[in-house]
């Protein structure tokens, strides 16, 4: 059986080991497919009856192009980059990864926040300048310096990372206003409790966004949803780039509605140098790695090993085109 994987680099450039494929087919492995080239997509496909990709699309004429594929493994929670409905139409199941960065994601929320809230690698940076060494008193700080407990955090998205980014927002003392479309009455407490978004919007002092990318979600954040914010807010976004509209969060930075901004997902990804938040003020860029822990990237590849053993096995797990 031939397996063929598109895009590994991302997952494993070298610290894991593609033995769990290995044991169940004759692999290939690319670093990297060029995403818009479709010709070369298929080329690397051929025969293979098992592909695996993360960010490289299989659009519906790859999927027919390719008639030897009988499944698609997704190396990521998300499953746009799969053409699912050609896939069904086709009896190929296109299995994801769920859940497997729940606690990377929320970490990485916090850091993107604790670095707002503190500008510790600019200050450690002054210090190294000699700023300290030569400072007139015991200490000094060039930004304000933000305390957690007792303000509200509002969690757009209140699945299982939402929830655990709840919990450390409640663990630094803060409230939380969550937001979702299924709501669990046994998560709400004291310091945690849904709210509808006008609520969420006018209450939060941080706002964090975990929701899925959808139709309805997309662009949620814009120069009207802003305007229903607090003065000063915080935003945070480690979900998917398009929630945000970014040339008007671009404007509501510069005029200092928004506060600051921790992103680690943008519209475009590598992200483009005419985007706008590049220029903004106060605005916290990382490149795509709150789901990048070893550990995080290690419970993926096991579920996709796993994944692809259910098939096999005849029990196909993960399936997001049934």
């Amino acid at each position: 059986m031939k397996i063929v994987i598109l895009d590994g680099y991302t997952e494993n450039p070298g610290d894991l080991s593609w033995d769990g494929f290995e044991r169940l087919g004759d692999v290939t492995v690319y670093d990297r497919t060029p995403v818009r080239e479709e010709q070369e997509i298929q080329r690397r496909i051929g025969d293979a009856e098992i592909v695996i990709t993360n960010k490289t699309p299989l659009t519906r004429e790859t999927i027919e192009a390719c008639p030897g594929i009988r499944y698609i493994g997704l190396l990521s929670t998300g499953y746009n980059v799969a053409d699912i409905q050609a896939a069904k139409e086709h009896g190929i199941p296109v299995c994801n990864i769920p859940s497997y960065g729940t606690d990377a994601v929320a970490q990485f929320t916090f850091a993107l926040l604790l670095e707002i809230c503190h500008h510790t690698a600019h200050h450690s940076q002054a210090v190294y300048e000699g700023r300290w060494s030569s400072c007139a008193d015991f200490c000094f700080w060039d930004t304000p310096l933000i305390e957690l407990a007792g303000k509200t955090m509002g969690i757009i998205g209140f699945g299982r990372i939402g929830q655990a980014v709840g919990r450390l927002a409640n663990a630094f003392g803060m409230d939380v206003l969550a937001y979702g479309p299924h709501k669990r009455p046994e998560l709400e407490t004291e310091k945690c409790r849904y709210a509808e978004l006008e609520e969420l919007f006018e209450r939060s002092d941080v706002i964090t966004l975990h929701c899925p990318l959808f139709p309805g979600t997309e662009g949620m954040i814009n120069s009207r949803t802003i305007s229903r914010m607090k003065d000063g807010v915080i935003l945070l976004n480690t979900g998917r780039g398009p929630l945000i509209a970014e040339q008007d969060l671009a404007d509501a930075l510069n005029c200092g509605k928004v506060s600051a901004a921790g992103l680690d997902v943008v519209s475009t990804e590598p992200i483009r140098e005419d985007n706008p938040l590049l220029k903004a003020k106060n605005c916290l860029i990382t490149p795509h790695i709150a789901w990048a822990s070893r550990e995080s990237r290690q419970r993926l590849m096991n579920m996709a090993v796993e994944n692809l053993e259910a098939f096999l096995a005849g029990k196909p797990i993960h399936v997001v085109n049934l």
